[in-house]
Formats: C-alpha cells, structure tokens, sequence
C-alpha cells in the first residue's frame, strides 16, 4: 500500500514537471520569436523620438502606401466574404461532380508560394504574358498597377473566408433550412434568417483573417507591383523600401504599423471565439 503511494506521488511529480517543462518551453518559444521581435519594432520606430515616428508615418509616400493597402483590402475581403458564402453553401449544401477538386483548388493559395502565384499574374497580364496583347490593345494595364496588386491580394486571401465557413456549415447540417423552406421561407428568407444567424461568428473570424492577411500581403504584391513610389508601393513594399536605403526609423515606424494590426488581429480575434464559443 506504501509502496502504491510512493509510486502514485512519483508519477504525480514527473507529470508536473513534465507540465511545467512544457509550458516554459512554450513560453521560452513566445518570447525569442513573437515578444522580443516586437519590443525590438516599437524600440527601433521610437528611437529618435515620437516627432520623427509620426513624421515617418504622415510623409507623402508612406501615406500613399497605407492609403494603397487600405483600397486593395477594402476591395479584397468583401469579395472574398462573398466567394467564402457562396463556395461554403454549394460545398456543404450539395452533392455535385467536382466537389473535391472545388475544394483542392480553393486551398491552392495555401500551398502555392506567393511570389510564383505573383509570377503567374505576370505570364498572364503582363506585356509579354498570354493577354498582354489584348490588354495593350484596350490601354488596360494591369501588372505594375492597382489591379494587378488587388487580383493578386484577391487570390492570396480567398481561401480565409470559406475554410472558417466548411466546418461550421458541415456540423449545423440543413435541418433547419429545409425546415424553413418547408413553412414557406424564400431562399433569401431563409438565408437572412436561419443561415446567416448562425454562422455569422464564423463569417466575422473569416474576415478578420482575411483583412489582416490582404494588409500584410508582401510575396506576391511585390511581383506585381513595380515597386513605383507613391503609385504602386503598399504599406510592406514601403517598409521594404526603407530599410534597404538604411532608413531604419522611418521603415520601423512604418513596420510598428503593421505590428498594432497584427495585434489588434489577434485582439478581435479573442473577442470573437469568446462570443462565438
């Protein structure tokens, strides 16, 4: 019996320590890749004074590039949000030929690198790509300009949107539409009543992701860019931009920028699996 508890105690303690070994681990982890890295951008942008960081941010260029980044997103996530709807509802709702490739395909962003899917842009619509001629032809230009870097934000981000909206439309099933269809619900009415009440956390998280996704965009945006100050540069390009000409407090100042999204990300982020959970 003494010899049981002995036993029990000793397993007791390894499992403890192995808890708080784990945990450090975590914690040790968090604080070399995330935490440090980030005190480092606020030192860095703060370091020759709160003058010259909101000086970096309020010159002409900078604010081009965040004025850039906000249309391309503002353009990209309620396309996404919509392609996220449709896609979700036709995967989940639906039996048809071709549902596991839609699916693989929808995950092509995933694992694509972004710089090739910015290449692919370029074999497509640039001078010498497949509708270079075509586009010529009409004065439309697309690659080293707005559209190209939206079309290319566009891909990167479509898959957020409809992979939160799957597995929530997958466990809910279509009980509840039907019954609304049977008491005489249009499809719309059915949508705007029972459908979208209740994935509307999974929607909001999807697009969350997606906006912070669409803002940070970098690989493929600066394929297709141009990198031409004030016209084609977004918010990452820019600070790019500064830091290889050794501006490092205004490329800081800029990078604490996209920081205090990430952050405020992760914030609504937290509200919304609360409130969803």
């Amino acid at each position: 019996m003494k010899s049981e508890l002995v036993s029990r105690q000793k397993k007791q303690s390894t499992a403890s320590i192995t808890k708080w070994v784990l945990i450090g681990s975590a914690l040790s982890f968090l604080g070399i890749f995330i935490l440090v890295p980030l005190i480092a951008v606020f030192t860095e942008a703060l370091k020759k004074g709160v003058e010259l960081y909101f000086l970096a941010l309020t010159e002409p260029e900078a604010l081009s590039a965040i004025k850039l980044t906000m249309i391309t997103a503002a353009i990209a996530v309620p396309l996404n949000t919509l392609f996220g709807l449709i896609a979700a509802w036709a995967i989940t709702k639906f039996e048809f030929k071709g549902k596991n490739m839609l699916i693989t395909l929808i995950d092509i962003p995933f694992a694509v690198s972004p710089v090739i899917a910015g290449l692919v842009f370029v074999l497509l619509f640039g001078a010498q790509g497949v509708f270079g001629p075509l586009l010529a032809a009409y004065n439309i230009k697309i690659i080293f300009a707005v559209p190209g870097i939206v079309i290319a934000t566009i891909f990167i981000t479509f898959p957020f949107v409809v992979r939160e909206l799957i597995p929530i439309m997958q466990e809910q099933g279509s009980e509840e539409e039907l019954a609304a269809l049977t008491l005489g619900a249009s499809g719309w009415q059915m949508f705007r009543k029972v459908t979208l009440p209740n994935i509307k956390w999974g929607v909001l998280y999807g697009v969350i992701l997606c906006n912070a996704r669409a803002m940070g965009e970098f690989g493929a945006v600066s394929v297709v860019s141009g990198h031409i100050r004030g016209l084609t540069n977004t918010l990452p390009l820019h600070v790019e931009i500064l830091y290889n000409e050794y501006n490092f407090t205004a490329a800081f100042a800029c990078a604490s920028l996209l920081a205090i999204l990430a952050l405020f990300t992760l914030f609504l982020k937290t509200i919304v699996e609360k409130a969803g959970g």
